[in-house]
């Protein structure tokens, strides 16, 4: 194949990831191993296609295993963790709840009703930790 065909192909693949894919840098490589044969084309170091396609297979697959994970963690960065549940927040409540009654409370702002599991008295505008959500209860005991 000629080196222009693959410079060609390379810019094509290295547009295709910017553009169209989101990301996930497997283009860039098989992209970038097209760019260096065709420049090793340039170069002057002419070789059959056969060994053109096996110097761009190599290239592609070494590079997509060796370096991928690396630089696509590099640019994305770690996500932190999501919270998906209350567990362990804490809230003010509105009302004193002794310890086995239930009264409405706002959290996150939602009105959901909180049930005292713990064996001492919440007053009213002190902090209640959530031990565990059943249904649409908060579980909450002393924040001490």
């Amino acid at each position: 194949m000629p080196w222009w065909a693959w410079v060609a192909v390379g810019g094509m693949l290295l547009g295709a990831e910017l553009s169209f894919v989101d990301a996930q840098f497997y283009l860039i490589f098989v992209g970038g191993a097209a760019l260096i044969v065709g420049f090793l084309e340039v170069a002057g170091l002419h070789v059959a296609d056969w060994l053109q396609w096996a110097i761009f297979g190599l290239l592609s697959a070494t590079s997509v295993l060796g370096f991928r994970a690396r630089i696509y963690e590099r640019m994305r960065g770690r996500l932190p963790p999501v919270k998906t549940n209350p567990h362990g927040d804490t809230l003010i409540m509105p009302a004193t709840l002794p310890p086995g009654e239930s009264c409405r409370c706002e959290y996150r702002g939602s009105s959901w009703t909180a049930r005292n599991a713990g064996p001492v008295v919440i007053s009213a505008g002190s902090r209640a930790r959530i031990e565990r959500v059943d249904g649409l209860t908060l579980v909450v005991h002393a924040d001490l």
